[in-house]
């Protein structure tokens, strides 16, 4: 560390928990702008069909409404938008691919006369053979969803895309050696299908978007996770320059993925450009659920070893349903892809992912995708093959896990982190090689997920002439605690108390790029930025300190606000005026991260490797197929814990997602229907389905790229335990193929094992 206040690596409170918990703290829908309207949207209530007519004209002669958008509203604009594929319209131009997707949207003074104006448009669908499940979608002569050339997003990353055949979106492949003679010559095999459901993010607060048209452009104020990306899709929607555009993030509550990349925005802006003044939308839970969702999968799984515990070689095939249109599927489908080998050292693996149309509503981000899609498949085969070797899982895991500096996949970034140390430290956590309860099992996960995106974030503090400072950074603080983080690293490169520092929310009229807030960047990208800004003020005032003084910079030291020579002090605002000749200016340090190798795109990454690891101990209730979770342990493998409180927290929020999608969460959709879009309907994990016992277990290698060794954190936790308690489940001789592991799909497998004769719940 450079200075002396040694602030990172402590847990300070954080910098806007006062704000928060006594309501001061502003989010979107807090917001209230002059003249500002409400808008409601109508939604397809089929889930494909031509749009052969619709009428507003008795909604736009209702009291209080002021316009009416739709279809042939958008004239003069690019009507589609998607970060990876262009093919998501603003709203519904002659057909509608989904049920729930915007056909029109009412502008009115009040909530109440827009949410009444919806109702009295009329729209006649003619009904299209609809795909509303992979099996369908797949099928020979399945109907196709989208047509024409295909037209890559301004933010894809993903080398050349291609248009596939029939419903395919997105087809990624990694291969290495030659899998099937591999496979041949092993002594043990396992295989199967697996499913996983859509899931939805359940942030605890709704999507909400302001947009304003002025005389500069267009003002959206919007619950976003990356600002600058959503700036760039306006601006090319609507025909402006980027400055013209200008996006404003206050707090965000919660985000998970549901709030990557664009998705209100342009239907609220294009409601605002016709009414002419300021719009709100807010969307309630079901109409957020049919806004993006996690996707659900199918995976067919093949992996080998020899008879004394070698792993060989791995296949996997996955189809993954991203709905009606792409969203981020093309990226999850690499991801899984990545994720699908696993940390194992294999003669050879061969993966293909496909992301593929439904007419279901669009599947994007959710914390750990694809990773959580795939890791509690391949640790389950691991199991397997560990019972059939007659090893210790634990042990089995030993003998074949990476090593640090050891290739993960062709060309991409070598391990970053000691697996073997990982899984060791969270098999201990849960109790492994002690006596266990009847009917207990004990299961351990490892994965990877490839974390970080693309490595290119901005950032600057302005020092100013009293000694505080300023730091403007675009990360999106979304409840995991950037500011407190970045205030911290700045705290400890400028030597100031982290009080005397203040960071901004994002601006893209003032706050400088950031590529996006998710993927476990923000800490250590934006960090990296914040550290070099403040790392930039730094040598600034060493510059003036040793003019003053005549000296060498290695004869000064920072610490405590001031700069020093033995026992002689400058502090920061005399050295301000100093340099200005006046109690006035300010000191502003920039700083930045981008690609220093190759060209920063998906191809050559990841930013780092995010260890998954877990551990769980289950007791199962044979008679109810219900499961207990009396243990539950998580590695944060994060190199440098800049607040370790902060990581703690991180890995309890993802490890409870990680129970819901174990145990409990799912989207039902009946003919691609949603059946269950409420709060009562579907049930998010809550404090009664926390384990017995829960351990997060910090590891601090200092092998990570961002500040101090840092590596990002918050993903891991979800995606090793859902693993771990599909592995714990399985020690006690019931192998699962389906998620969730409800009671009810635990109890019908308990049956169909009794009936095979082959249930032997292990006591």
């Amino acid at each position: 560390m450079s200075a002396e206040t040694h602030v990172v690596g402590t847990s300070i409170r954080r910098v806007d928990g006062v704000e928060k918990v006594t309501g001061a703290a502003r989010f979107v829908g807090d917001l209230v702008v002059p003249e500002m309207l409400y808008g409601r949207v109508l939604r397809s209530p089929v889930p494909h069909a031509r749009i052969a007519r619709i009428d507003v004209t008795a909604a736009e002669r209702m009291p209080g409404v002021v316009a009416v958008l739709v279809g042939r509203d958008l004239e003069g604009t690019d009507p589609f938008y998607g970060h990876a594929i262009k093919d998501r319209p603003i709203v519904a131009l002659d057909r509608v691919r989904f049920a729930g997707e915007p056909v029109a949207a009412v502008a009115a003074t009040d909530e109440a006369a827009a949410a009444e104006a919806v109702w009295a448009i009329t729209v006649d669908y003619e009904e299209l053979p609809a795909v509303p499940t992979l099996e369908t979608a797949l099928a020979d002569g399945a109907v196709r969803l989208h047509e024409g050339p295909l037209r890559p997003g301004l933010f894809h990353g993903l080398g050349e895309l291609r248009r596939e055949e029939g419903n395919i979106c997105y087809h990624y492949r990694s291969s290495r050696g030659e899998v099937e003679r591999a496979i041949a010559g092993a002594d043990l095999v396992v295989e199967g299908e697996y499913t996983f459901p859509a899931v939805y993010q359940y942030a605890m607060e709704p999507h909400t978007v302001i947009a304003a048209w002025g005389v500069d452009g267009l003002t959206v104020w919007a619950s976003c996770q990356h600002p600058y990306l959503v700036r760039a899709e306006l601006a090319e929607l609507f025909g402006l320059p980027q400055v013209s555009v200008r996006v404003i993030v206050p707090y965000l509550g919660g985000g998970f993925g549901s709030k990557s990349y664009t998705k209100m925005e342009p239907l609220t802006a294009a409601l605002s450009r016709k009414a002419g003044r300021p719009v709100r939308i807010a969307n309630r839970v079901d109409e957020a659920m049919v806004t993006t969702r996690r996707h659900n999968m199918r995976c067919w799984m093949r992996t080998a070893a020899t008879s004394d515990g070698a792993v060989v070689a791995r296949q996997c095939k996955i189809w993954l349903d991203t709905g009606a249109y792409a969203d981020n599927g093309p990226r999850v489908a690499a991801t899984a892809g990545d994720a699908a080998p696993g940390p194992y050292r294999w003669q050879a693996a061969e993966v293909d992912a496909w992301a593929v149309y439904t007419n279901t509503p669009p599947a994007g981000s959710y914390r750990a995708f694809g990773a959580t899609h795939l890791i509690w498949i391949g640790e389950a085969q691991i199991d397997a093959l560990a019972r059939r070797a007659g090893l210790d899982p634990v042990e089995f895991r030993h003998r074949n896990l990476l090593r640090p500096g050891e290739e993960v996949r062709p060309g991409g970034k070598p391990l970053d982190a000691d697996l073997v140390g990982d899984v060791t430290k969270v098999a201990a956590a849960v109790g492994w090689g002690k006596p266990k309860p009847p009917l207990v099992g004990r299961g351990v996960s490892v994965g990877l997920l490839a974390a970080g995106a693309n490595p290119v974030s901005t950032a600057a503090i302005r020092l100013q002439a009293d000694g505080t400072a300023v730091l403007l950074v675009s990360t999106t603080e979304m409840g995991q605690g950037a500011r407190t983080v970045f205030t911290q690293i700045a705290a400890e490169e400028l030597a100031l108390r982290p009080e005397r520092i203040r960071v901004m929310g994002a601006d893209t009229q003032f706050t400088p790029y950031d590529r996006s807030t998710g993927a476990s960047r923000s800490t250590t990208l934006a960090g990296k930025a914040v550290l070099r800004a403040a790392a930039d003020v730094r040598g600034q005032l060493l510059d003036i300190a040793a003019g003053v003084w005549g000296l060498p910079r290695s004869a000064l030291a920072i610490r405590d606000g001031a700069v020093w020579h033995e026992t002689e002090s400058l502090s920061f605002p005399t050295l301000i005026a100093r340099h200005f000749g006046m109690p006035g200016g300010e000191m502003i340090g920039r700083g930045e991260v981008r690609p220093e190798r190759g060209t920063g795109s998906y191809a050559e990454g990841p930013v780092f490797w995010e260890v998954c690891v877990g551990g769980a101990e289950v007791a199962l209730d044979p008679e109810t197929g219900r499961i207990h979770l009396r243990r539950l342990a998580s590695v944060a493998d994060v190199g440098k814990a800049i607040n370790p409180q902060l990581v703690e927290a991180q890995d309890e929020g993802a490890c409870l997602q990680g129970v819901g999608n174990a145990l409990f969460e799912e989207m039902l959709f009946e003919d691609g229907v949603l059946v269950n879009g409420s709060l009562l309907e579907y049930r998010v994990p809550t404090t009664a389905d926390m384990p017995d016992e829960y351990r997060s277990i910090i590891v601090e290698n200092a092998d990570g790229p961002g500040p101090y060794g840092a590596k990002g954190v918050g993903e891991g936790a979800l995606a090793g335990v859902v693993g771990a308690i599909v592995t714990a489940l399985a020690d006690l001789g019931v192998e699962m193929y389906d998620l969730p592991l409800s009671p009810e799909r635990v109890w019908r497998r308990l049956r169909e094992l009794e009936a095979q004769g082959t249930v032997l719940l292990r006591d």
